[in-house]
């Protein structure tokens, strides 16, 4: 399968797309074939060194959606087929990924609304963390109709 390698840490040169073997679901795992694979500052962080992967090489990306492909040994929570989307689990910037079968969720949209649907948990996310990090929420600076009736 293909995917993207960091070998060592430093800017987007260190991003290497390359051949590797697929990976194979363990137990309590399933492969998901990637559909989407989000982009996010974490991967970043990850690439430069800030926050340190567990090992070197290393897959960045920590969320994705797509299909579950296999499953392993008592997995009960998905079975191949299913559409699914996940975060916190590295290695999304591939073809395949295995992740912990509790960290999938299904997803019932289809094509374009697929994206969409992993999209908005994204920014969802990132509106949380905006949130938590820059201080209280504000009230809204536009107006709201109100209907009349």
């Amino acid at each position: 399968m293909k995917a993207i390698r960091v070998h060592n840490y430093g800017g987007p040169e260190v991003l290497k797309y390359e051949e590797m073997p697929a990976p194979a679901a363990g137990k309590g795992e399933a492969m998901v074939k990637i559909a989407a694979a989000g982009l996010n500052f974490i991967d970043i962080y990850f690439r430069t060194g800030l926050s340190k992967a567990a090992q070197l090489p290393f897959t960045p990306g920590h969320e994705a959606a797509g299909t579950v492909t296999s499953v392993g040994e008592g997995v009960t929570e998905v079975k191949p087929g299913d559409r699914v989307a996940y975060a916190m689990t590295q290695g999304a910037y591939a073809e395949y990924a295995v992740v912990p079968a509790w960290r999938l969720v299904k997803r019932r949209a289809r094509g374009r609304r697929r994206r969409r649907a992993f999209a908005h948990a994204d920014c969802e996310e990132t509106r949380g963390n905006g949130v938590r990090h820059r201080g209280q929420p504000r009230e809204s600076r536009t107006r709201t109709r109100r209907r009349r009736g």
